[in-house]
């Protein structure tokens, strides 16, 4: 097809480019107020699991999928809510003076670099690669958290924390919540216990910090290409920002044993409902 004269746009092309911007709204229209009901309870109950042990998008992704939004659209409305949920926790723990950014300095600038890289990559991949590559992340992810030990806490506190291994933890790390996201928050509780002397707190207070800075940087890029649904992501996200405020109330506290058995069975109830319809459907 050639383009008109001055270089405008075929009437075809800008068409498509507009249905493409108008989409996201078009889709929220289609959801009705009991579905969005739904969605903001589980968004409550992922804020107040991610604050206390991480993997909120565990819940989000797979509700936002079987609500019938598209791959892409999901990961990042998750974005724009999950970055309400995260920032809150952070804020919390940072506060309490769980978390010293000048110790984190490395591992801040890695993941956001590994984020923006991660959120461009997910934008390039075919929706189809999606459909069936979340369901098999979010099963891993139940699997490990389900038979995953916790390594024990140090003896002493304060300890210097290492600055060299931050690097490839959060490019690793930020690259894998810009691609995908399910799981990170514990992902980097979990290495954040293997590779520094820190006690479950003061990991959890690293991995909420670094879960906001990779949620943000990768919004930014699915908000550049329009891969947002704003209302449902709002929605979501004021609900998210409640259950984290609790959250991370309740895992400074200290007692996050209690919610593990129910956080499980939910993960590994929705993975088979996305592994039936996106696999075997």
């Amino acid at each position: 097809m050639r383009s008109s004269p001055h270089g405008e746009q075929p009437a075809g092309c800008a068409l498509a480019h507009k249905s493409t911007l108008y989409m996201p709204f078009a889709l929220e229209l289609a959801i009705d107020p009991s579905t969005l009901a739904i969605l903001a309870l589980v968004a409550f109950i992922a804020g107040f699991i991610d604050a206390i042990a991480g993997g909120g998008g565990l819940l989000t992704i797979p509700a936002l999928l079987t609500a019938g939004l598209p791959p892409h659209l999901v990961l990042g409305t998750n974005k724009l809510c999950a970055t309400f949920g995260s920032g809150t926790a952070a804020l919390t723990f940072y506060r309490r003076k769980l978390f010293d950014p000048k110790q984190w300095r490395n591992a801040l600038l890695a993941t956001l670099i590994g984020a923006l890289l991660g959120a461009v990559i997910a934008h390039w991949m075919p929706a189809a690669w999606l459909n069936q590559m979340l369901p098999v992340i979010v099963f891993a992810c139940g699997i490990y958290l389900l038979f995953g030990r916790m390594p024990e806490a140090p003896a002493e506190h304060d300890l210097p924390i290492a600055r060299g291994r931050q690097w490839p933890q959060g490019f690793g790390l930020g690259l894998y919540d810009g691609v995908a996201g399910p799981g990170t928050g514990a992902f980097w509780t979990v290495s954040s216990l293997l590779m520094y002397p820190l006690d479950l707190v003061r990991a959890s207070g690293v991995a909420r910090t670094m879960n906001f800075v990779s949620n943000a940087a990768a919004l930014a890029v699915f908000i550049a290409f329009g891969q947002v649904a704003w209302v449902l992501g709002l929605s979501m996200g004021a609900a998210l920002m409640v259950g984290a405020f609790l959250g991370a109330r309740t895992a400074i506290k200290g007692g996050s044993k209690f919610i593990r058995p129910v956080f499980i069975t939910v993960v590994l109830a929705l993975t088979a409902r996305l592994v039936w319809q996106h696999w075997f459907g």
